[in-house]
């Protein structure tokens, strides 16, 4: 495989496990089953899943009010967006 279909290969699959792991934590919300840290679900969205957990929170209507982890989900987006954007800029040969 070449860089940039591994690359799609790992975001798909982050991304799958990430909105796996975020409907888990919603099914639990409100029980007294353990819970899923949010620092976990951050550093899942740090490690490429910020799409899929995004969506989830607005699909799912989980986490929608929880501060700071909304604007930091939304923070990680934002760079992830940065990166890959220079990611290309730079494989195409523009920087």
């Amino acid at each position: 495989m070449t860089g940039p279909l591994l690359i799609l290969a790992w975001l798909v699959i982050i991304n799958l496990f990430g909105l796996l792991v975020f409907a888990a934590d919603k099914k639990v919300a409100g029980t007294d089953k353990r819970r899923v840290p949010e620092r976990t679900l951050l550093i899942i969205a740090a490690l490429g899943a910020s799409p899929a957990m995004i969506w989830g929170t607005q699909k799912l209507r989980h986490k929608t009010q929880k501060e700071p982890f909304r604007t930091l989900l939304r923070a990680i987006a934002v760079l992830q967006a940065i990166v890959m954007l220079l990611a290309i800029a730079w494989w195409f040969g523009l920087i």
